[in-house]
């Protein structure tokens, strides 16, 4: 699936290097990168991991009835951008990657469901699900090893999970979340001998300060697990994942149950279908009228065609208890269409 692409007019690329794309377009980077560790023993200093990117991207492309087109995308900082990364592979020893908010570690499986273009919540309606993050969110460090009869495993940790970017030479400082350190542990299996197969599963354990509003808390923590598989051109999915918050305070969420199964079928070498659903409870401490459970439930029959460099795709879906309210406004339906240009 590709997930580069957003609501509206987006450009693609397909690799951070200079590339010719078999539409005859391309696209140049410019730029370096550095990452780095802060310490400082007289303040505190929250995530110590920095990265600075300094990108420039420039591309250009014309498509099959001759209209051309060219984007020029400039960030000074890392921070610029929605996410980055640094990623040294070793051979033999796997890859270690340094990120920031790009979607790696357990956030990477929030959903893995076969979709012709975006997740059933994803696309543009506005759902408020709560996904999975790990510490996928914050900035990390990740290391994968090397596949051993189709099997990975993938370590990452942050030393603190505080969803913030960092710049170079900088830290994150003190934030109210009460999160510190977080690690997260995937397991992702293709058996050599079933070809078409994933299965996934993996875990996050975030450490939180011991008291809070003179509560005791426990952990954030973080599971998930599922499977995709494709024959001919049908591929299925079904996954489980919950989030428990570790919070003991009445009336707050203590835990987040969902459940997610999607299925595609690719028509033809440009035309792909898709539907998918995910339903994720709510569940909140407490006893009484404070003990509620609401069911967010989101769903999208989505359609994507390509034309040379151009691609049209459309989403229609609906969601019920948008952002777990009960109200009538929290049930929504709507039709998004995006057409992409690929370099």
């Amino acid at each position: 699936m590709n997930k580069l692409t957003k609501v509206g007019l987006s450009a693609l690329c397909g690799s951070l290097a200079s590339i010719s794309a078999a539409q005859a377009g391309t696209m140049e980077v410019l730029g370096g990168a550095t990452a780095t560790w802060v310490s400082n023993s007289k303040t505190v200093s929250g995530n110590n991991l920095g990265m600075n990117s300094a990108l420039t991207f420039k591309g250009s492309g014309e498509l099959d009835n001759g209209t051309a087109f060219t984007v020029t995308v400039t960030g000074a900082d890392q921070a610029g951008y929605t996410s980055g990364n640094i990623n040294m592979d070793t051979p033999g020893m796997g890859s270690i990657k340094i990120s920031s908010r790009v979607g790696n570690a357990l956030a990477a499986y929030d959903d893995k469901m076969p979709t012709a273009w975006e997740e059933s919540w994803g696309y543009g309606i506005g759902t408020g699900i709560d996904m999975v993050k790990g510490v996928g969110s914050s900035m990390n460090i990740e290391w994968s090893t090397p596949s051993v009869a189709g099997a990975t495993l993938k370590v990452a940790y942050s030393p603190k999970n505080d969803a913030t970017f960092v710049n170079d030479k900088s830290v994150s400082g003190s934030v109210s979340t009460h999160k510190q350190g977080g690690y997260d542990v995937i397991l992702d299996f293709s058996p050599e001998m079933l070809d078409g197969l994933n299965i996934f599963a993996g875990g996050s354990r975030t450490e939180r300060e011991g008291k809070v509003s003179t509560i005791n808390n426990g952990d954030h923590e973080e599971v998930v697990a599922g499977f995709t598989y494709a024959i001919g051109p049908i591929k299925i999915g079904y996954q489980r994942s919950g989030e428990f918050t570790g919070s003991q305070i009445a009336g707050n969420t203590e835990y987040y149950e969902n459940d997610a199964f999607g299925v595609s079928f690719n028509i033809n070498d440009n035309l792909s279908i898709s539907y998918g659903e995910h339903e994720s409870k709510r569940h909140k401490v407490g006893s009484g009228t404070s003990d509620k459970t609401v069911t967010l439930t989101s769903d999208s029959l989505q359609l994507a065609y390509t034309m040379g460099g151009a691609s049209i795709k459309i989403a229609e879906g609906s969601v019920a208890n948008a952002s777990y309210g009960t109200a009538a406004g929290n049930d929504k339906d709507g039709t998004t269409i995006a057409l992409s240009l690929a370099f």
